[in-house]
């Protein structure tokens, strides 16, 4: 059953902030329903909405969908390596992504029994509807 306590949190900060810093964006973490860690990216020098953008457009147009660009995406943390345009970035969220992870999580899920079991789900968000991201 997938569980994120403040303790866990809190354990896996330092890593998280450590990539931050390298990349030299700033953010936030948190805890959802006490079965999500969240991280927020509220600022920094890389151009996560534009590059998130373009690969939307690149993907609507394989598929042959309208395209409408986002302010605020939702990065989804399972494939935010390959889902981007610029290496740079790729390699940002592959950090953070396994910053996320620490050494506890786990996923042991079997969609083809619909059983799923895992340590905690995560998200990463870039701004928020209250507060956009702003790039520096």
């Amino acid at each position: 059953m997938a569980y994120m306590s403040q303790e866990l949190k809190k354990k896996l900060a330092p890593g998280i902030k450590a990539v931050f810093k390298k990349y030299g964006v700033k953010g936030t973490i948190g805890v959802r329903h006490h079965s999500s860690l969240v991280v927020t990216i509220r600022e920094g020098v890389l151009d996560l909405i534009g590059d998130a953008n373009a690969y939307g457009k690149v993907v609507a147009e394989r598929r042959g969908y309208d395209y409408y660009p986002e302010t605020y995406p939702n990065i989804n943390p399972y494939y935010c390596e390959e889902q981007v345009m610029d290496k740079k970035i790729g390699e940002f969220y592959k950090e953070l992504k396994a910053a996320m992870m620490g050494d506890e999580w786990y996923d042991r899920s079997d969609a083809m029994t619909d059983y799923f079991d895992t340590a905690y789900y995560m998200d990463i968000n870039v701004g928020a509807y209250e507060k956009p991201y702003k790039k520096v």
